[in-house]
């Protein structure tokens, strides 16, 4: 039978940091986690277009800092602070904490998988041939330097009765964690 693997915990002592950093007696850390989970899942939905792969939640007694990575930072600030001004008032408002909040940008956004991967999944989304979406994003994924790329889209692709997967493969995927990231 096969060993499944979360591949984020896999490789947190590795290659990988923590999503989120803080520390919680285990009388309060069931609601900090909560807390975590609805700070990220706000985030997400009010910054849906603004191409956010990642956000990481430090703590420290009263204080919550949030930094959200972002392809569009701009989306994220809006005019003048407009934007960033009433995510922080509703992120303290609904934690009773106080929030602040960092903005970083990707740089190269065609790289970060979870962006990708939300490309394709809005062309998909917008009835876009599942097999155009997904070799077009590879092709620009390998463009800009990656060095291996592995995809795969599973359902019913393209309107048919039976689902099935389709996938494409390009460059070096090891499986390696040391090997991934040298």
């Amino acid at each position: 039978m096969g060993q499944k693997v979360n591949p984020i915990g896999f490789r947190i002592a590795v290659s990988k940091d923590w999503a989120s950093r803080w520390y919680a007696e285990s009388k309060t850390y069931g609601t900090v986690l909560h807390e975590d989970l609805m700070i990220r899942r706000l985030i997400k939905e009010r910054l849906q277009y603004a191409a956010v792969p990642k956000v990481i939640i430090e703590r420290a007694a009263n204080r919550v800092r949030v930094t959200i990575y972002t392809a569009r930072p701009g989306i994220v600030i809006g005019r003048k602070g407009a934007e960033i001004d009433r995510l922080r008032t509703d992120l303290a408002s609904s934690t009773g904490k106080e929030v602040y909040l960092d903005i970083q940008e990707v740089k190269t956004p065609e790289i970060d998988a979870q962006l990708v991967a939300e490309n394709v999944a809005l062309q998909l989304e917008r009835r876009v041939s599942f097999r155009r979406a997904m070799k077009k994003a590879m092709a620009t994924t390998m463009d800009f330097g990656a060095l291996g790329m592995r995809i795969q889209a599973s359902g019913r692709l393209g309107g048919a009765e039976l689902s099935r997967c389709e996938g494409y493969r390009e460059g070096k995927v090891p499986l390696q964690t040391l090997d991934a990231n040298i």
